[in-house]
């Protein structure tokens, strides 16, 4: 009987693995004690010790690594003439078997814990018309608030005069009030990063991501500075355990409303707003452009700031990136793929209703 090579039995333990991952996805409530609050916190603790202090992305420089990596093993392939094809194939199903097997390790299980509905202990269910109306002008009531208290003139746009790397140190303190009610969420030495492929980013449509690789939480440098804490904060969750998209937008929103600093505050009703009224309009749009015609221009204009960058780098590619993207979330508990970062909604009726913004 003829031995398997190295890469037969990896790809092999890619199947295995694929099955394993489907079986433990049914026992969150294991996945939740051993993994997001007992392995994972570990490993992403001492990432963060690691990397947290270079100034630059170290999983960026990786990930460019194995793109080059890949690229030259394809390019060899097709000047061979597509010789020794099977090997080849054993061979990127090594390598992505390793991926698989890392991914998971060191960050990936989280897509399989308990919700954040059984862990703050909210109701699910699906809400009526006029709670989601009900939260929507809460959180107008509260961006209108942020934005007196920056500008004090509500026609005026808010701008924050700090630097965007200001931006990203100062979202340890929005998670350190984060803390003081939710102490599962604290966060210390810091590891977040304005990404190195930022401006590829934003041509396909993307505000940041974390590398589970390095445990680098990461931002699009390009993006306006008004949603840099909602992005920031979002992305640290993500650091945190939270992989749920919808959950991840919640938990950042938590974070950058209970910051002390009020452009904090202000970037995350408004990026919170921004969801709800598009919740809304999906049921009813008469309703939610009442509630639009009660948007003070200032607040127009900073929401126009955001809408007028992601136009600006627009381009066909950018829907088979989203496609893609889509496929993979819903390849990992998320059903409704990227539309679940817009579920976070749901979870902001829940909480409001609970315990009130």
């Amino acid at each position: 009987m003829k031995k398997l090579s190295v890469y037969q039995i990896l790809s092999l333990f890619l199947v295995i693995q694929l099955l394993l991952v489907k079986v433990i996805s049914y026992f969150p409530n294991i996945i939740e004690h051993y993994y997001s609050n007992g392995i994972y916190p570990f490993i992403s603790k001492i990432f963060r010790t690691i990397f947290g202090w270079i100034p630059f992305s170290m999983g960026d420089v990786l990930y460019f690594f194995i793109g080059f990596i890949l690229c030259v093993g394809i390019y060899k392939w097709i000047k061979s003439n597509f010789k020794n094809t099977k090997q080849q194939l054993f061979k990127f199903g090594a390598y992505l078997s390793v991926f698989y097997f890392l991914f998971h390790l060191l960050w990936g299980l989280n897509y399989h814990r308990n919700s954040l509905y059984k862990t703050l202990a909210l109701e699910q269910k699906s809400y009526s018309l006029f709670e989601l109306t009900q939260l929507t002008h809460h959180l107008l009531d509260k961006l209108k608030q942020s934005q007196l208290q920056l500008v004090k003139n509500d026609t005026i746009a808010v701008i924050i005069s700090y630097s965007k790397t200001e931006i990203l140190k100062k979202t340890e303190f929005a998670y350190q009030a984060l803390a003081d009610d939710y102490p599962q969420y604290q966060y210390k030495k810091a590891s977040l990063k304005k990404s190195l492929f930022s401006l590829p980013l934003s041509y396909m449509g993307f505000s940041g991501y974390l590398n589970p690789l390095s445990g680098e939480a990461h931002v699009n440098s390009k993006v306006p500075k008004i949603k840099l804490p909602a992005i920031s904060c979002h992305e640290v969750a993500h650091q945190l355990g939270i992989a749920s998209e919808s959950e991840a937008n919640f938990i950042g929103f938590l974070a950058a409303t209970k910051s002390p600093d009020k452009n904090f505050n202000y970037s995350g009703y408004i990026a919170a707003l921004r969801y709800s009224i598009g919740t809304i309009h999906h049921r009813d749009s008469i309703i939610a452009k009442k509630i639009i015609k009660k948007i003070p221009l200032g607040i127009l204009k900073n929401i126009k700031e955001s809408k007028d960058f992601w136009e600006s780098y627009q381009n066909d590619l950018e829907p088979i990136f989203k496609l893609f993207y889509d496929n993979y979330l819903k390849a990992n508990q998320q059903k409704d793929g990227l539309k679940s970062y817009s579920k976070m909604v749901d979870l902001l009726v829940a909480y409001d209703l609970k315990y009130g913004l």
